[in-house]
């Protein structure tokens, strides 16, 4: 019970995080931003680390101070930059680009991705409700791409298209993940992947940092990125590797079905962002899709 409690913060956490970004993003440019928050998550991450390893009990001394196995740094390169660089890179300025919905539901294939990799390494198999499902959600992309007009001449194409590969990103993590999550703890994991993902963003995102106008950020920007690197990524980071060790990958990423909804109210209320048929239509082929392909894993 107290499982699912978590993750139900853990959700919670990132559908607030759809619409805190946005507020964010009116102060920081989207490079910038990506890279403060990597930044700062990989502050708390490390303060936490070097806390626990003094802890008195030579139990969970020896737990925490795991050194990193050979052969297993490959792991943490891959699961760093996917699921740090990539999937925040994807998130953080795909949503400067496109809208709180649009980027919620596109986040929601990741159950999809999840599935194509699990058949690519031969752990299941397409059946036909997996291949509709799979079909109906990308249509669903489809038409909320059309939204404001046809490819790239649409505004949000472009934070479509990053959001897609940001979930991508986030899928590669969970299936992978999942192989190493019995071999270290929850703090040990997500200070090592986050330790790459900022090496990975630095190059790309760093840069932007001299084009702040930093008398310019209040504290409400301060705020969003204190959100974002604590709230949205340590903690909700944590619990969802947490829960991976616990429950199949697949399940932990089902609850990913309540993110878009909560999120697309919210920028609906906060935001005023508008409601169109194509976000209805395609919102809807997204959702059933992804349903329907979880539902013929069985």
């Amino acid at each position: 019970m107290f499982l699912y409690f978590l993750i139900a913060v853990m959700v919670l956490s990132w559908s607030a995080n759809f619409i805190i970004a946005k507020v964010t993003l009116r102060e920081l440019p989207p490079f910038a931003l990506l890279f403060l928050r990597v930044l700062f998550s990989n502050g708390l991450l490390l303060a936490l680390y070097v806390s626990s390893l003094r802890l008195r009990s030579g139990q969970a001394r020896q737990h925490q101070r795991r050194p990193l196995q050979a052969g297993d740094w490959r792991w943490f390169a891959l699961l760093g930059f996917c699921g740090i660089a990539l999937n925040q890179t994807g998130f953080t300025v795909g949503i400067h680009y496109t809208t709180v919905s649009h980027s919620s539901l596109i986040i929601t294939l990741t159950p999809i991705f999840v599935l194509i990799l699990a058949t690519r390494m031969k752990l299941e198999r397409f059946t036909p409700l997996k291949l509709v499902g799979m079909a109906l959600s990308f249509a669903g992309v489809a038409v909320l791409s059309l939204e404001h007009g046809a490819g790239s001449n649409s505004p949000t194409f472009l934070g479509d298209l990053l959001t897609l590969g940001g979930s991508l990103g986030f899928a590669l993590y969970t299936v992978y993940g999942k192989s190493v999550s019995e071999r270290y703890d929850t703090l040990t994991f997500n200070t090592y992947t986050y330790l790459v993902g900022l090496v990975a963003v630095t190059p790309v995102a760093g840069w932007e940092l001299f084009e702040v106008n930093w008398h310019a950020v209040t504290w409400r920007g301060w705020l969003g990125v204190a959100y974002m690197a604590g709230i949205a990524s340590v903690v909700a980071y944590m619990i969802y590797y947490y829960a991976l060790t616990k429950i199949s990958a697949t399940r932990v990423i089902a609850f990913s079905y309540l993110q878009p909804l909560l999120a697309t109210v919210l920028g609906i209320a906060i935001l005023g962002e508008a409601v169109s048929h194509h976000l209805v239509i395609g919102g809807a082929m997204v959702l059933t899709g992804v349903f329907l392909a979880e539902r013929g894993r069985g």
